[in-house]
């Protein structure tokens, strides 16, 4: 060290995440970057008078969580904006929820909300819950986004709003779900949820304050649970720009790694493709790097869009589609896409939710291996169903396998693909053990807020290992596929850093890394696997300056 610490931490119990499996019991900090990693000893004998000291009174630490998969702009929304609805509401529940937010507005004020369970929808799709919605909401126009935010309910005004009558044709990727005799139900599928979105959006006189405080939320919530770096899985124009702003002003408390989206969003209306592509090389600096583009190749299995290698059970779940879904692509168009996105010096993300569509991943990416080798990163989303002859392509191929494996629980989602998938292949979720026994990088993420409302990486850590419930249960779900707390650490950690490109700068608590760590509540390698879940974060550090301190 040539100078005096900023910093130190000492009497800890420290879990590095390095490659070594080092353990310590204390650091330095100087200029935002770990400078030594040692004993409380040597550690106490670097500070100078001006040294930060803080005793963890042997609290374990450890770096930052990185989460591979989140939705900012969805996640802080939900927090700071939304109507708060939670996945098991019933219509009654749901009615109830929007007349009292109703009763607030101004006329002609949106109401948006979530999440609704997915399989609720198909209750949902009916004119007399529709008609029960209209009058709940009191003629303002609403828009409720369900768990896996590819799916939306509105009410008659929305539609009114999006132009969408009973003649309206399906959008391309989309539909507007209609009864029996051809009436708007107001339940939108897929890509018809965009047009909703694009409607509400034009309602909001002052996006730009609004996106700043969405994405402000979204990093305080990320904060609070451990989140330092965070990829943002689905970036568009006015997020990269709300991200510089809040960094040029010393506002931002994440580092964000964003992925620019191919094609017209769900969620979020605005450019896309090439045009976003060029906007974004406008954007990079030390907190919020531009390194990704993000591909869907189809949809999700509770709404049978996700393709299957399998065919979708035959009742219990909405008939939309072909009876094993459709991937978005076919093979030649994808190896487009990749090589578009490849020339532009970009890896890529694609949400793959069925076996089928990541089967064609697999195939797309080994084209792109053969002409460019190993230097495209590659990250397929979300490995739930991956055929067992795929499992060794991910390692051979060197693809990430990016997974978000809390979407288990604490949510309705299993329940909602267990209505549409066969047993057989439920009993295959999450080949997480395979994959890594294969070589694989395994990463993990929140998926925030599909399956869940808030971000929680402690319940995803804890599940990965346990297979169970947060708690435990009677239940597992293919359990030989549990991992160890070490290989669960290390995948909501290092793993991530290494898949995002940012391996040198973040993951470990290593000399020359970024000061990103965490206090915790409790010692994860003293507590019982199954209280993992109860963890607090007590402190967060992001390039050794505290972001979150939780109240006492």
């Amino acid at each position: 060290m040539s100078r005096t610490p900023d910093l130190i931490v000492v009497n800890a119990a420290v879990f590095t995440g390095d490659p070594a499996g080092n353990t310590a019991e204390a650091f330095a900090v100087t200029d935002g970057e770990f400078a030594a990693v040692g004993s409380s000893a040597d550690i106490t004998r670097l500070a100078g008078p001006e040294t930060t000291v803080v005793d963890a009174d042997g609290r374990m630490v450890m770096p930052g969580i990185c989460d591979v998969h989140t939705h900012l702009g969805l996640g802080g929304a939900l927090v700071a904006w939304d109507l708060q609805i939670a996945p098991h509401y019933g219509l009654d529940e749901i009615c109830a929820a929007v007349a009292a937010r109703a009763a607030e507005l101004e006329p002609g004020e949106w109401i948006a909300g979530g999440v609704i369970g997915s399989t609720a929808l198909e209750r949902l799709a009916d004119v007399d819950a529709l008609a029960r919605l209209d009058e709940a909401s009191a003629g303002h126009p609403v828009v409720i986004k369900d768990d896996t935010q590819h799916n939306r309910w509105v009410n008659s005004a929305a539609l009114q709003a999006m132009g969408v009558t009973a003649a309206s044709p399906d959008p391309e990727g989309g539909t507007y779900v209609r009864d029996e005799a051809g009436r708007l139900t107001g339940v939108l599928w897929e890509q018809a949820s965009r047009v909703a979105e694009e409607a509400f959006a034009a309602s909001i006189e002052n996006p730009e304050a609004r996106h700043r405080v969405t994405f402000a939320t979204a990093a305080r919530v990320c904060n609070e649970v451990g989140i330092t770096t965070a990829c943002d899985a689905a970036t568009m124009e006015p997020a990269l720009r709300t991200f510089a702003a809040l960094e040029a002003e010393g506002e931002l408390t994440l580092r964000v790694v964003a992925s620019t989206v191919a094609r017209p969003l769900l969620a979020e209306p605005g450019i896309t493709g090439k045009e976003l592509l060029a906007v974004s090389e406008r954007f990079g600096s030390e907190l919020l790097h531009v390194g990704f583009v993000k591909l869907f190749l189809d949809g999700v299995p509770m709404t049978r869009t996700a393709a299957m290698l399998d065919p979708y059970l035959p009742h219990g779940c909405s008939s939309h589609g072909p009876s094993s879904g459709e991937c978005l692509y076919d093979l030649d168009g994808l190896v487009d896409e990749l090589e578009e996105a490849v020339r532009a010096g970009r890896g890529v993300k694609i949400h793959a939710a069925g076996d089928a569509s990541t089967r064609l991943a697999l195939d797309a990416i080994a084209v792109i291996r053969r002409r460019h080798g190993s230097g495209p990163v590659f990250h397929i989303a979300h490995p739930l169903f991956v055929d067992p002859s795929d499992v060794r392509r991910f390692a051979e191929l060197g693809i990430v396998a990016d997974a978000s494996p809390y979407l288990w629980y604490p949510s309705i989602i299993q329940d909602s693909m267990a209505a549409c998938v066969p047993a057989r292949t439920i009993e295959k979720t999450y080949p997480l053990a395979d994959l890594l026994a294969s070589g694989a990088n395994v990463s993990a993420g929140t998926d925030w807020p599909a399956g869940a409302p808030m971000p929680h990486p402690w319940t995803g850590i804890e599940t990965v290992i346990t297979r169970e419930a947060p708690g435990g249960s009677e239940e597992t779900i293919n359990p030989a596929q549990r991992l160890t707390l070490h290989e669960a650490l290390i995948s909501f950690t290092r793993r991530p850093a290494e898949a995002l490109g940012l391996g040198e700068r973040v993951g470990s608590i290593e000399a020359g890394k970024s000061a990103d760590f965490l206090v915790l509540s409790q010692n994860l390698f003293d507590v019982e696997v199954r209280r993992i879940h109860e963890t607090k974060v007590l402190a967060t550090y992001l390039r050794g300056s505290q972001v979150h301190a939780a109240h006492a």
